[in-house]
């Protein structure tokens, strides 16, 4: 396989599945985190690696080594692997999510910019899905049955339980204290403003069509997506939050043994639902609006790339991320109508969010 962010904790949990079913590794690409990325060179023996900035390239303990985005490209086109894992982060996995397509590449997607803010020119034939919410959707749409509604769940982020005359003095590290579980900085930021829920509904609404889609927190991470049926019923998709089982079945197929342990329903106890509330997740005020115009998503993302940029900086408070974002929201209107007034539109929107003053 071809992996884009293997040092990120998807990159490291697809490297374990690729060790335990014995999948070779033809490319690696990583961030900044050289010493994980020569460990990992050392283990899988990739036959070419990609780093992101060329200061870093002497570091790198391989004969084969290219840096940015343009050599990113050229390791999907020459390789001669069919399958391609995104775990980039942000706006920069969208020119390789179409790379991949363009070569034909069946592609494990867990950079769900991708879909925000290119959706309408992705094929999503090609897609497999491995963002656990999506998954989960995935899996529970495996036996037909008319829907009428699909449902995933949040955590809440680092903000759930607080009161919300405290939201305005919110620091980075606050921020960054996820109730559930250790991500990246950028994706724990964006579980705390709810903003990752709103940009995996977009992904829902590309990968699965048109339709009803919605999001509801359930506090222990367990309940990762729900499906509601027409004759009234409701199935879940329960899993402890462990990214090899989408990764398995995106890389193999078809899964026939353990991957996660299974769930013991009498030790938990008790689950706990809540509604993301627009007082708490300001964001949320234009979900409904946003789904219905779902090319608009380019916008939203590169407001949000930018303010938190802005906000780990110290230039603007974590109430002003959500802010910023809506902002822009209403101050562009018309959505892309080509992949290259995508990229324009991104440039445009980043240059309004740095020029805001909070």
């Amino acid at each position: 396989m071809i992996l884009l962010g293997s040092t990120g904790s998807i990159g490291v949990n697809a490297l374990n599945i690729a060790e335990q079913f014995d999948l070779s590794v033809d490319t690696l690409v990583a961030g900044r985190n050289i010493d994980l990325l020569n460990q990992q060179i050392q283990k899988y023996s990739p036959k070419r690696v990609v780093v992101m900035d060329e200061i870093d390239c002497p570091r790198v303990n391989h004969p084969h080594v290219r840096f940015g985005e343009s050599a990113i490209l050229d390791a999907i086109e020459s390789s001669s692997s069919q399958h391609v894992v995104n775990a980039l982060v942000g706006f920069a996995g969208f020119r390789p999510t179409l790379k991949a397509l363009e070569c034909g590449k069946k592609l494990a997607l867990a950079n769900k910019e991708s879909l925000v803010v290119g959706g309408a020119f992705v094929d999503t034939s090609a897609i497999i899905p491995i963002d656990s919410e999506h998954f989960g959707l995935w899996y529970l749409n495996q036996i037909p049955r008319p829907i009428s509604r699909m449902v995933i769940t949040a955590s809440g982020g680092a903000f759930r339980d607080w009161p919300l005359e405290k939201l305005s003095s919110a620091t980075l590290a606050d921020a960054l204290k996820h109730p559930n579980w250790s991500m990246g900085q950028k994706i724990t930021i964006d579980s705390a403003s709810m903003v990752n829920k709103l940009f995996e509904l977009l992904e829902a609404r590309w990968l699965f069509g048109e339709g009803e889609y919605d999001a509801l927190i359930e506090t222990k991470s367990l309940i990762h997506a729900l499906i509601d049926y027409t004759d009234g019923s409701t199935t879940a998709h329960f899993a402890h939050a462990d990214m090899r089982l989408p990764i398995a079945y995106a890389l193999m197929g078809k899964v026939d043994i353990p991957i996660v342990d299974r769930i013991d329903l009498t030790r938990i106890g008790a689950l706990e639902f809540r509604e993301i509330e627009k007082e708490r997740y300001s964001v949320w005020e234009i979900k409904n609006d946003l789904l219905a115009n779902p090319a608009r998503g380019v916008i939203v993302n590169a407001a949000n790339e930018v303010a938190i940029e802005r906000f780990v900086a110290g230039e603007i408070r974590f109430i002003d991320i959500s802010t910023l974002i809506l902002r822009a929201y209403e101050h562009f209107s018309n959505p892309p109508e080509s992949i290259e007034a995508i990229f324009a539109l991104d440039t445009e929107v980043r240059s309004f969010v740095r020029g805001i003053r909070c």
